[in-house]
């Protein structure tokens, strides 16, 4: 099960390093979408991108120390909320079923760090 849980981290690190960079280099479409379609500002835009870097960065780490994926995969799971509520308010429903399995498979990743670190607290 660990390295299903491990390729799950690898594919939402990957996932999240491009959300946040085409959000931080403004992509036209990224922009149209936050500005126009969900009424946000481009501040939150630039935020929300940096976050997620910083929620992928985390995760990566995780692979040699189990704290920084259970943070991450906190950090990660809220903004996912975030993306789910968005794209229902915006009437975009279908839409929001990506957040949604990308919110499962941050939750894998949270159970199983969490297993992990509580097993090694146990050990110790």
């Amino acid at each position: 099960m660990i390295w299903v849980t491990r390729i799950i981290q690898g594919l939402l690190v990957i996932d999240f390093l491009v959300s946040g960079i085409t959000k931080l280099a403004a992509s036209d479409m990224v922009v149209h979408e936050f500005t126009k379609v969900y009424n946000y500002s481009l501040g939150f835009m630039y935020v929300i991108g940096g976050l997620e870097i910083l929620g992928a960065l985390g995760l990566l780490f995780g692979y040699w120390n189990s704290k920084f994926s259970i943070f991450s995969s906190v950090g990660l799971a809220l903004i996912m909320i975030g993306a789910i509520f968005t794209l229902l308010n915006a009437g975009q429903g279908i839409m929001a079923l990506m957040p949604l399995v990308i919110f499962i498979l941050i939750g894998i990743v949270f159970i199983r760090n969490k297993a992990v670190l509580k097993q090694k607290l146990i050990n110790n």
